[in-house]
């Protein structure tokens, strides 16, 4: 695994664009192939099976909240307790998450978080970096099987063959509005009815959730977080709804950074895990301070020998957890996250992001991979 300086297509702009990726210079760069990851074939399988290998831990981790009754330390309510239980016991189907790892490609992978409920740096994930590889390294390999992963599994969570869902996100976003986009275009391919709306379009009629012409919402996929719905006029009717809502209710447990927490107590010494617990003394020396439901590195401290690395935001009521330090691996001042997706049961590729600073923000870039 090493970086290594690229060359720049003169049309990365218009190909971009025309993969529907129109986001890719938000901030002044975010797509940046200036510079690539190259893996070897062996590391390439190591990570694919970690991925799986993380997945089935944090099913395990959801099967035991469930059986113990153990939410409120994810700061849940008992309504929605029971509403994910529900859909726990009926084994609602997921789609796909995102795990971000450190690693240096040597060692063992060290999982940093779990992306579970609103996955985002997707399109640039599949396609777009598809692309680059195909218009770049023609002969050589990347780990990338999303595209044609999600096309298989749409049938398996939402239905068969014309069944309509409802794709929805906060209109506001454009990345967020083309990620939903190119998930609403692989729900096609699979056969499926897609249909667009911004989530404050979502109706509620006193019996069953609405779309725009009044339509009944049966199945709704968001690219929006279940824990700002539960706090929202969404809330209530959610509880009482038999609305089919991807990703389902019980990723609330494994969106939620207490997952780290619960994967050390029933994973302990597991080599792709980080000590991680509700203070600090119970992860001593290097650590880092995660509030339960941040996002993008928002809130984060990191306590690096006897330095301190913070990055600003909104989150931190909802209380925090520590974690041991794992630092990212660092060439040339960036530092390099592992973002490992999972989708179904089977790992489907990755996606590499840096930051000039030891914490991955909303001003990382995205570079692509290969491996030989």
């Amino acid at each position: 695994m090493r970086r290594e300086s690229s060359v720049e297509r003169a049309d990365w702009r218009e190909r971009c664009d025309a993969l529907g990726f129109g986001f890719h210079s938000m901030g002044g760069v975010y797509w940046d192939e200036r510079a690539c990851w190259r893996f070897t074939e062996q590391q390439i399988d190591h990570l694919e099976a970690v991925t799986e290998t993380l997945h089935g831990m944090c099913l395990a981790v959801v099967d035991r909240v469930v059986q113990r009754g153990d939410t409120e330390r994810f700061g849940l309510s008992v309504s929605w307790a029971e509403r994910i239980e529900r859909a726990w016991r009926a084994r609602e189907p997921s789609l796909f998450g995102r795990f971000d790892l450190s690693w240096s490609g040597s060692g063992e992978p060290k999982l940093l978080e779990y992306n579970a409920d609103t996955p985002t740096s997707l399109i640039e994930a599949s396609v777009v970096q598809w692309d680059w590889l195909e218009s770049l390294h023609p002969q050589a390999d990347q780990f990338n099987s999303l595209h044609e992963q999600l096309i298989a599994r749409w049938p398996v969570v939402a239905g068969p063959a014309g069944t309509t869902v409802h794709f929805a996100c906060a209109g506001a976003s454009e990345e967020d509005g083309q990620t939903l986009a190119y998930l609403a275009d692989t729900a096609q391919q699979a056969g499926l009815a897609p249909q667009l709306l911004g989530i404050e379009e979502i109706g509620w009629d006193g019996r069953q959730f609405i779309g725009t012409q009044g339509e009944t919402i049966s199945r709704l996929f968001k690219l929006y977080p279940w824990e700002w719905m539960a706090g929202e006029a969404f809330g209530a009717p959610l509880l009482r709804s038999d609305i089919q809502v991807i990703e389902p209710s019980w990723k609330m447990l494994l969106a939620n950074k207490m997952l780290l927490v619960a994967l050390w107590e029933q994973f302990p010494g597991h080599p792709n895990l980080l000590a991680a617990g509700t203070m600090p003394h119970q992860v001593p020396g290097d650590r880092v301070r995660k509030p339960l439901l941040s996002r993008e590195g928002a809130n984060v401290s990191m306590y690096l020998g006897g330095q301190v690395h913070e990055a600003a935001g909104p989150y931190g009521a909802e209380g925090f957890v520590y974690q041991a330090a794992a630092p990212l691996p660092c060439v040339d001042g960036n530092h390099a996250v592992i973002g490992s997706w999972i989708v179904g049961d089977h790992a489907a590729g990755i996606g590499m992001r840096e930051d000039d600073t030891p914490i991955t923000t909303d001003a990382a870039r995205f570079l692509p991979h290969y491996f030989v």
